[in-house]
């Protein structure tokens, strides 16, 4: 039995039980919410709202508010998320003091993309820290270059059973993945279902096995971004990227996955 803690922090014990209760129970209004938990509306929103924010709550249609994409499992378990980050990390932060544009690694939970790192840039206007949050994989550059690296066959089958893809998209996607694998990176420049205004650009990381284990991206506001820029960027980018899989192939330790994409 777990006693509550001497200082509790109600804001956080609030937000908590508002997960659970999405997660245990499904869909619920924000008034019905208010009411279990009996705190005031405007709390109970101001809370969905950064639970909607950090992937933790979703809205939907019906104005209901769900358990979010947040609290779907990733291909990769705490430990080996730890390691990856950890060898990871120096490097990113290299690249954004190069480049001055935020960026971030990404690795597949089913057809989704989890950010597990986020170094945001130096600019005033910038875009902003992405860690945790869960977006499509086909919508975002990271998430196509992961989605590249799958078997054809599998990438198809796992498509047309995914109820958010839009199967009428599959030929026009299959050729940008196409492109992709021929290229070595993917650029997402304000594509309508991901944040307007905002360009990325994203390679993939590889294990010693050459088994692609994540993605590098580059993110930065697009008035800021020019095409002339772009062989630099996709450089610098390209040059982080080996120094992490250096790192990885002189790990002694053996606990990253063979490849994260599982469900």
């Amino acid at each position: 039995m777990k006693n509550r803690p001497d200082y509790a922090v109600s804001s956080v014990d609030h937000a908590l039980r508002l997960a659970l209760l999405l997660q245990q129970e499904g869909p619920m209004r924000s008034s019905e919410l208010a009411s279990r938990l009996k705190i005031a509306r405007s709390t109970a929103h101001r809370l969905l709202a950064m639970l909607v924010y950090r992937g933790f709550a979703q809205q939907n249609e019906d104005r209901r508010y769900d358990a979010g994409p947040a609290l779907r499992p990733i291909g990769l378990n705490s430990t080996q998320v730890a390691e990856l980050r950890a060898f990871a990390m120096p490097h990113l932060q290299t690249l954004r003091d190069t480049t001055g544009e935020t960026v971030n690694l990404q690795v597949l939970s089913g057809l989704h993309v989890r950010f597990i790192a986020s170094v945001e840039s130096t600019h005033l206007l910038k875009v902003g820290d992405r860690e945790g949050q869960l977006f499509p994989a086909w919508d975002i550059s990271g998430g196509r270059v992961l989605l590249a690296a799958l078997p054809p066959e599998e990438l198809v089958e796992r498509l047309t059973a995914e109820p958010e893809f839009d199967p009428s998209q599959l030929d026009s996607l299959l050729k940008i993945l196409d492109m992709v694998r021929r290229r070595g990176f993917a650029i997402n420049d304000q594509h309508k279902r991901t944040e307007r205004g905002v360009t990325a650009v994203a390679r993939a990381v590889r294990q010693p096995n050459e088994e692609v284990i994540a993605a590098m991206s580059l993110a930065m506001p697009t008035s800021r971004f020019r095409r002339d820029q772009l062989s630099r960027l996709n450089a610098e980018i390209a040059s982080t990227v080996a120094a992490v899989e250096r790192d990885l192939r002189g790990s002694p330790r053996s606990g990253l996955p063979q490849r994260a994409d599982a469900e």
